[in-house]
């Protein structure tokens, strides 16, 4: 029993042997893990050659000790080289992805993507499922009629070598390592280290073959990361590892303290997406957005200052491009276009239930997870992977903070077809919303930018 305990455990590698009780000993004493150490556990554990209990123990040694920059690039490639890496070679001009790690209200893709496409930018554009309070990207996308997000690869690159724009669900087979990891990290209270996050988002982002990133970190009531510090850490750690592997990568530190866009729910965040892109919505969801896809242009060289960017962003916004461009991709991707001048066209709910206030004064604070939270109740968001979200449901704010209201005033309507877990959602409504006397100071949506 011994020896076979030690022939499963051991592997020579360039004629070093590597043991993962060694690796663990030696992470757990602080010590640097070399590339070829890394590979290792990463290789074998994606195979299925190193147990989940050995695995186990060397992520929380990670989470007490950390992981320096080299070991975290380090870590990023080997999960990118676990599986399929996309080859966008055959695509002309700069490939800009951009990377938002969630929030409430954050229609930002579906602006921006048609967006900077249709100043010339190849985008394509993979993303997921969402789990939680919200749906994700895909789920947002499916909710308008006939559209496919699943697409083949090739299919995808042929799309946007025609258009200049595809949006498409995961892969299955593109960073396996990072799927075995996470689920991992999420049974062993691992999830929240700082070099983990920043390795597991980019290894996608990497895989998934763009040449320029820009990420979104949120910071926020509504956000993973609750405090500025801990975003701007994160920020950093995602930054250097794009830089340090050839990729010209900017993070945003964003904000998350409330919704970010008026809309919490599928079809009505792609409503508000349309109606952003046809010039009718200003706000927070527009400014953030515009600053974003701003930097996406930056990044990959189409203009030569930030500043540029937004005027040419703001111009194709006036001229309606952008909003053509989005169309371009339904139809390309079996879906309605007309949606974009039709709204009625999108899933509708069965009723509209005004939310009014309770007191009068000024919005002073908004907790967004719980606004979410309160959607997801309502069909927007899944509870587990197998919930069925419904597209149609979800929340339209009416006020945002800062706004005076009085006791009665409308602030929100619900989009309702079930009403089984209404009551509930009300009440989480209703204790997320904060009422004052004094009125809260302005605040910025953008808190920093990170660029080293």
């Amino acid at each position: 029993m011994k020896n076979e305990y030690v022939t499963f455990t051991k592997t020579i590698i360039g004629g070093i042997i590597m043991n993962m009780v060694d690796l663990i000993i030696k992470k757990r004493q602080g010590k640097h893990l070399s590339k070829q150490e890394i590979e290792y556990f990463v290789k074998g554990y994606t195979k299925g050659d190193i147990p989940d209990y050995q695995v186990s123990a060397l992520l929380m040694a990670i989470y007490f000790r950390g992981l320096d920059q080299e070991e975290t690039a380090n870590l990023t490639i080997a999960m990118v080289e676990s599986g399929h890496r996309m080859n966008l070679d055959m695509i002309p001009g700069v490939k800009v992805d951009k990377h938002s790690t969630g929030g409430v209200g954050d229609t930002t893709t579906l602006i921006l993507a048609p967006l900077v496409a249709s100043c010339g930018v190849p985008i394509m554009k993979m993303s997921g499922r969402g789990l939680g309070f919200t749906g994700g990207t895909v789920d947002k996308l499916q909710s308008i009629p006939g559209f496919n997000p699943f697409l083949s690869i090739n299919k995808a690159v042929e799309n946007v070598q025609k258009m200049g724009l595809a949006l498409i669900g995961q892969t299955e087979n593109m960073v396996p390592a990072d799927k075995k990891l996470y689920a991992l990290r999420d049974v062993t209270g691992t999830v929240e280290q700082l070099s983990l996050i920043a390795s597991s988002i980019m290894s996608k982002k990497i895989a998934a073959g763009a040449e320029g990133i820009v990420l979104d970190v949120k910071v926020g009531s509504g956000a993973f990361m609750e405090t500025t510090d801990k975003a701007i850490q994160l920020a950093k750690e995602m930054v250097n590892i794009g830089n340090r592997v050839g990729r010209k990568t900017v993070a945003l530190v964003t904000d998350m303290n409330e919704p970010l866009g008026m809309a919490i729910g599928n079809a009505l965040e792609v409503e508000e997406a349309i109606q952003v892109l046809c010039g009718k919505v200003e706000g927070p969801i527009k400014e953030v957005s515009l600053v974003l896809g701003s930097y996406m242009l930056y990044v990959g060289g189409y203009v030569n200052n930030i500043e540029e960017g937004k005027a040419q962003l703001a111009q194709n916004i006036s001229n309606r491009k952008g909003l053509q461009k989005l169309a371009e991709l339904i139809y390309a991707q079996g879906g309605n276009d007309k949606v974009v001048e039709d709204l009625s066209l999108l899933p509708q709910a069965k009723d509209v239930i005004p939310v009014f206030a309770k007191d009068t004064g000024y919005i002073q604070s908004m907790k967004a997870q719980e606004i979410g939270r309160s959607s997801m109740l309502l069909g927007a968001g899944r509870r587990t992977m197998k919930s069925e979200v419904d597209p149609a449901v979800g929340i339209v704010m009416k006020k945002r903070v800062g706004d005076y209201v009085m006791a009665g005033e409308l602030i929100a309507e619900f989009h309702v077809n079930k009403k089984d877990q209404l009551k509930e959602a009300l009440f989480i409504f209703d204790e997320a919303i904060c009422i004052g006397s004094g009125k809260p100071s302005q605040k910025s949506y953008i808190y920093d930018v990170i660029t080293e």
